[in-house]
């Protein structure tokens, strides 16, 4: 029992990781200039590629142990990770940003949801509870910047949602496909990088980092919300408590705006704070069970 708890702490500890690293994620691509979308996306999967493959490599795993897996794992991994990015910057281009973000950020309340009838897990109600008001807090601190739904619009809402569906299912079902070791997240960047060249040669015209801060930028990246985030939150879905998770994943947002105005790239506002109350209150309602132990 004692060993059990321990791996879920881990995989708990895997989870923050990752969702600290995707705080970084606006600061950095703001930092890292111009460069089109689906450019961005094959330059940092390629990074993020080559660290599950040097990580294998390391390990004594053979290129065979990289890409060795069934056609639904490719569908899941490939799907989840390019599926996801690919709808999201669509939804941007086709839906004012502040908008389009929200509808996005249900997709740690659909991971809650999800959990029971896709990942046998038992619901109770702090999970909901905190899962909620994780979401409130995103909702205030987009009502913050001032929000405005237009039905011109509407593609680019329901491509958002199709993002939250996409990651939430991605994460939940990555659960069911526990055995599958997180090396496998090497080879899913890899095609996703592919997949993404294949987009920008067809729909955008490349642009460079202009700077040297621009393309450590690029690499912090690759390096992390766009790279090694992807390895510890495979082996917190698969080994953590999803549920809980969920609602810790609202957090992502906060840090992110927050680490904008450390950086001075955005202005403090009452709702940031009302908004990071909130959802600390509901992460730690959603993981008390944590807590407890």
């Amino acid at each position: 029992m004692e060993i059990r708890d321990t791996g879920r702490r881990r995989a708990m500890a895997a989870g923050m990781a990752a969702i600290a690293l995707w705080g970084a994620l606006a600061a950095l691509s703001v930092t890292a200039g111009a460069i089109p979308p689906f450019q961005m996306v094959a330059m940092t999967f390629t990074i993020a590629a080559a660290i599950g493959i040097a990580r294998a490599l390391r390990r004594g795993v053979g290129w065979a142990g990289l890409v060795a897996w069934q056609g639904r794992v490719w569908l899941l991994g490939v799907g989840g990770l390019f599926g996801y990015h690919a709808f999201y910057f669509a939804a941007l281009q086709l839906a004012p940003p502040a908008e389009a973000n929200l509808i996005n950020y249900l997709w740690p309340l659909l991971i809650v949801l999800l959990s029971a009838p896709l990942a046998g897990e038992r619901l109770r109600w702090p999970h909901l509870a905190g899962a909620t008001m994780g979401f409130a807090g995103v909702a205030l601190l987009a009502l913050g910047r001032g929000l405005d739904f237009a039905g011109d619009h509407a593609l680019g809402y329901a491509l958002a949602l199709g993002c939250a569906v996409i990651w939430a299912l991605y994460s939940v079902l990555s659960r069911r496909f526990g055995e599958i070791p997180t090396d496998a997240i090497a080879a899913f960047c890899a095609a996703s990088a592919v997949l993404s060249l294949a987009c920008h040669l067809a729909f955008e015209r490349t642009a460079w980092p202009t700077s040297a801060t621009a393309w450590f930028s690029v690499l912090a990246l690759g390096l992390g919300p766009a790279g090694a985030a992807f390895y510890f939150w495979d082996h917190a879905v698969k080994r953590g408590d999803i549920r809980a998770l969920g609602a810790l994943s609202y957090a992502t947002p906060i840090l992110s705006t927050a680490l904008l105005v450390a950086c001075g790239l955005a202005e403090p506002t009452v709702s940031l704070l009302l908004a990071a109350a909130l959802v600390t209150a509901g992460a730690v309602l959603a993981s008390r069970e944590l807590w407890r132990r």
